[in-house]
């Protein structure tokens, strides 16, 4: 059974960085594409970023793009986030997702969830 676990969320000032992690076991990930959303309360879950695991192609949503940064490390199946030059408006909390879908962007691609890590970016 797959299961995602994320961990380094927290939080951090204004400006400031934080690093997800996402630790991947119970399948065949070569077949698919990770992703990291994100969700504040109340609000539908959006996309942040997306990697293919296999050619390490990424995707990202504007609201990140040039800040944040999506990689994987095969050997320990694991899908990081580094978070730069944080802002407030990335206060959520952040889910890992695996798909197999071809797309990158909509929830209805991802089979696997994670159970979600919270972030706070205090001014």
């Amino acid at each position: 059974q797959v299961q995602l676990v994320e961990s380094g969320g927290g939080l951090v000032q204004t400006g400031g960085s934080l690093r997800l992690s996402c630790a991947a076991s119970g399948g065949t990930f070569n077949r698919y594409t990770m992703g990291w959303f994100r969700q504040a309360p109340g609000k539908e879950r959006e996309f942040v970023a997306a990697i293919r695991w296999v050619g390490g192609t990424t995707h990202y949503a504007d609201s990140v793009k040039g800040r944040f940064t999506i990689s994987r490390d095969n050997a320990k199946v694991k899908v990081f986030q580094q978070m730069n030059s944080m802002k407030s408006e990335d206060t959520d909390d952040y889910y890992c997702a695996a798909g197999s879908g071809y797309g990158w962007d909509r929830t209805s691609e991802y089979d696997y969830w994670g159970q979600g890590t919270q972030v706070t970016v205090s001014s």
